[in-house]
């Protein structure tokens, strides 16, 4: 605890911890100092040292009340910097379109009527990511690093070209999008620019960027190289950021047990610093649920999130995965009417603002359920949007939606074949079996097959059990491949390892289950050895892969 009485003192000390990360220390300085005399400048480092906290709401409190201050004080510079601060604070971490964008506007007005040509930047680039448009966000990220180099703004540069990456990768161009995104990413963790927001900005950018064209190796190889930097600074921002969008890849990689993982250290680490972030993360975790065959668990997530974009999406997909087909085609309906019609001049696709996969994944779920005519120009409608981005993934869902629509093998065979190479595994499974479908004989039998060992080694339990299904109306005996190990544990071994799934520690076992913890020591060393399992992060991933068949067991 800070107990110097010297104001000028904490002042330094308070700059001095911010500089090196240590924010318990920085927050007690700037508490004292404001406490004595809520300047604009304390009031702003406060501000600043809670949101690195992950402290958002109070964070936000007194960023306006250092705007103010900086106001009366008639230094519209740092009231600019504040309000810009403020738009992305409320855009990014609460989701506050209204208030992000007022801010946003009140920034711009203070650069224009105060003739603030080095603040024009930082205006363009909130600018830049609040757009909808890929192509206005390439316009505005390119007049910020054209104001950034003129007046000697590094921090502002890499932000810029960060987001001139992103607007690329948004508009179908990854391969010089991505180039941008590694250059401002490298930059910025060397510590070429001056102030560590540098880095959470360019880090979440990328990541999200990549998330979206489902890059796998590209996350990993930037979360891994960011660790120092959130070792050091210790940033809930940019770790519930990176986890989500890191989950969504793990997901669509068949990684589901790292999915699981990632997802829950967003929600758990997060919950009070990026609500807005938290919400997408649930939605990924409803989405794997889903695909698990877990639908109840799906449905209770989504609980609540009824204005979160993908949520019709995955409301359709849960109905058709009931069978309800009029209740997935409603849904489906409804998100599509959202996205509005498509602007074949401009974008060549759909809105440019919505992501590209959920728009596609839309029109494949409706070109699944619809009438024919409307089924027919959903199809069309995703031909134009994976020719207008080029992104492999939504040609992917074109071909099938395509070959299930008119049981064109050749579109089928494409589907399996580009989903393989993408190394999207779930989505390959479900094309085997749309080939499944279409095939007889020894051709359907093969793809049925594959598609059933995919299912089973990733978790998929309602498709594996599609796959069976179809294997048994080709006259094949295809009963589901159980783990190994599982029958031969006792009731409560499955009790213990259904727990250890959800991460509790021997204690918390033994809390759970009335148990002494020798007990549970016990019945935790029964379950690995009878499962061959070598610790309690594997009996963790094993209970995500088989969570179908653990339960159907107990």
């Amino acid at each position: 605890m800070v107990v110097s009485t010297d104001t000028d003192h904490l002042v330094e000390a308070a700059r001095t911890a911010s500089a090196a990360g240590d924010w318990a220390t920085a927050r007690d300085a700037w508490a004292t100092v404001v406490s004595r005399e809520p300047t604009a400048e304390s009031l702003a480092g406060l501000a600043d040292v809670l949101w690195w906290l992950g402290r958002t709401e109070e964070s936000i409190r007194h960023h306006e009340r250092a705007y103010s201050a900086f106001q009366r004080i008639g230094d519209p510079d740092n009231g600019a910097m504040i309000a810009v601060a403020l738009y992305l604070i409320n855009r990014v971490s609460l989701g506050n379109l209204a208030a992000a964008r007022g801010w946003l506007a009140r920034a711009a007005r203070l650069v224009a009527e105060n003739d603030l040509g080095p603040l024009e930047g930082w205006v363009r680039l909130a600018q830049a990511h609040d757009t909808a448009d890929p192509l206005s966000a390439e316009r505005l990220a390119d007049r910020a690093r054209v104001l950034a180099r003129r007046f000697g703004d590094t921090d502002l540069d890499l932000c810029a070209i960060s987001q001139l990456g992103a607007a690329l990768v948004q508009q179908g161009n990854a391969e010089a999008g991505g180039r941008l995104l590694d250059e401002a990413m490298a930059a910025a963790l060397a510590g070429e620019g001056t102030r560590p927001h540098t880095v959470v900005y360019t880090s979440c950018v990328l990541v999200r960027s990549c998330s979206r064209t489902a890059d796998l190796e590209h996350v990993l190889q930037w979360v891994r190289a960011a660790d120092d930097f959130e070792r050091r600074y210790g940033n809930r921002h940019l770790y519930t950021t990176c986890r989500t969008s890191l989950g969504a890849v793990l997901f669509a990689a068949g990684d589901w047990a790292g999915a699981e993982r990632e997802l829950r250290a967003a929600l758990e680490l997060g919950a009070s610093a990026e609500p807005a972030v938290c919400a997408e993360a649930i939605v990924w975790l409803a989405l794997l649920r889903l695909a698990q065959g877990r639908l109840e668990e799906a449905e209770r997530l989504l609980e609540g999130l009824d204005e979160v974009p993908a949520h019709n999406l995955i409301r359709g997909s849960l109905a058709l995965a009931r069978g309800d087909v009029a209740e997935a085609r409603r849904f489906a309906r409804r998100r599509v009417r959202a996205m509005g019609r498509p602007d074949l001049e401009r974008s060549g696709g759909y809105h440019r603002g919505l992501d590209w996969l959920e728009q596609g994944s839309v029109l494949e779920l409706l070109a699944r359920v619809g009438d024919p005519p409307e089924a027919e120009s959903a199809v069309q409608q995703l031909a134009h949007l994976a020719s207008a981005t080029g992104m492999e993934q939504l040609r992917a869902l074109w071909l099938r939606a395509t070959g299930i629509l008119h049981a064109d093998v050749p579109s089928l065979e494409g589907a399996v074949s580009l989903f393989t190479r993408l190394r999207l595994p779930l989505e390959a499974g479900r094309s085997r079996m749309a080939l499944a479908a279409v095939l007889t004989g020894d051709d359907a039998i093969a793809e049925a097959r594959a598609a059933l060992a995919t299912f089973e080694t990733l978790g998929a339990d309602r498709d594996a059990n599609q796959a069976a299904a179809r294997l048994r109306e080709l006259g094949l005996v295809a009963a589901r491949r159980g783990p190994a190990g599982l029958g031969e544990l006792t009731q409560r071994e499955r009790e213990v390892l259904n727990l250890l799934g959800e991460g509790l520690s021997n204690r918390e076992l033994a809390e759970r289950l009335f148990l002494s913890r020798k007990t549970v020591e016990r019945h935790v060393r029964n379950v690995l050895f009878k499962l061959g399992l070598r610790n309690r992060a594997e009996a963790a991933a094993y209970v995500v892969r088989h969570a179908g068949q653990i339960r159907s067991t107990s």
